[in-house]
């Protein structure tokens, strides 16, 4: 048997910990990076560990590093063996002044505007002197390729469809999530706007020129979803993909905005725009925290999440 060859005696455990990594981000580049060692370091590594193992655990493919059936059923005992000797070794804090951290955290520009300020604020209270923060911003409905491949720490924003896929696979998914905020959707459209005053009907919105903000690039979005489910339609004559852009256009123009009652602030434009109730009806919009389940249990980025519901307004700030 191949691993009869294993001299566990001799076996260096950083080896493990490669394993561990590689079969986390799928991706040898990304291994090396989440190891902060260099790539030929961690191709060393890695025929290290097939040598000692006796045989391959590993394959290049064009997508990646495909793991072996054996790789597969070593995973899980290996995890909890590293995460058991990690909490038996490392104390579990994190002392964000003394501690260097950067964290990466993706977002629209909306949430951007509302929460950066939250975050500063949260940083300076709690004298984080060590952490930088870096924004990053986001161009999809669904995060969790960008958190695979460890682009960013954390993502915020509106993903119905990638929520809904990590909690029907709550035990299994490689990502959390957790709820930061709920809003409704308004139709808004400058001051002195002809439909800015009075009730807002199906007819007369339909018949108005529309400003559609798609951070995917997509042309049509949940409201041309709900007005087809009544055969009904509008025309949409501008697609931008930043709510502070769309603010813009629309305090200067006759085009209608759907956005989320709290995003109204983001486009810096609140006191030039006026909000209609929709004339049909639209889910609430959800605001979800997005991260990778392999830091879970990392003190730094339990940091992070922390900071995060304090600027949400979810925990109490310290002092």
């Amino acid at each position: 048997m191949p691993g009869d060859r294993i001299n566990f005696r001799t076996l260096d455990l950083n080896l493990l910990r490669v394993f561990d990594t590689l079969m986390a981000e799928g991706s040898l580049t990304r291994a090396a990076e989440v190891l902060s060692i260099t790539q030929p370091a961690a191709s060393h590594a890695l025929k290290r560990l097939h040598d000692a193992v006796g045989e391959p655990l590993f394959t290049r493919t064009a997508t990646g590093m495909k793991p072996s059936a054996r790789a597969e059923s070593l995973w899980p005992q290996v995890r909890v063996a590293l995460a058991a000797l990690r909490q038996a070794l490392v104390p579990e804090e994190f002392d964000a002044q003394r501690d260097p951290a950067s964290f990466r955290v993706a977002m629209v520009d909306a949430n951007a505007a509302l929460l950066a300020p939250r975050l500063v604020a949260a940083l300076e209270t709690r004298h984080a002197d060590a952490v930088a923060l870096r924004i990053l911003p986001l161009a999809t409905r669904d995060p969790r390729p960008m958190l695979r491949d460890g682009e960013a720490d954390l993502a915020i924003g509106h993903f119905p469809d990638a929520v809904a896929a990590i909690a029907a696979d709550a035990e299994q998914a490689r990502e959390r999530h957790l709820r930061l905020d709920e809003t409704r959707y308004v139709c808004a459209m400058r001051r002195g706007h002809p439909l800015a005053s009075g009730e807002l009907t199906l007819d007369a919105y339909c018949a108005a020129r529309h400003l559609l903000v798609s951070v995917s690039g997509r042309g049509h979005g949940l409201v041309d979803e709900a007005l087809a489910s009544l055969g009904r339609q509008r025309r949409v004559v501008l697609s931008v993909n930043q709510f502070f852009t769309a603010g813009e256009v629309i305090q200067r123009s006759d085009l209608l905005m759907v956005l989320p009652t709290a995003f109204i602030g983001a486009t810096g434009n609140a006191e030039r725009i006026a909000v209609q109730p929709l004339p049909f009806e639209l889910a609430p919009v959800t605001v979800e925290m997005v991260w990778p389940r392999r830091q879970d249990g990392d003190p730094a980025h339990r940091w992070l999440r922390e900071l995060v519901l304090e600027a949400a307004g979810l925990a109490p700030a310290e002092t």
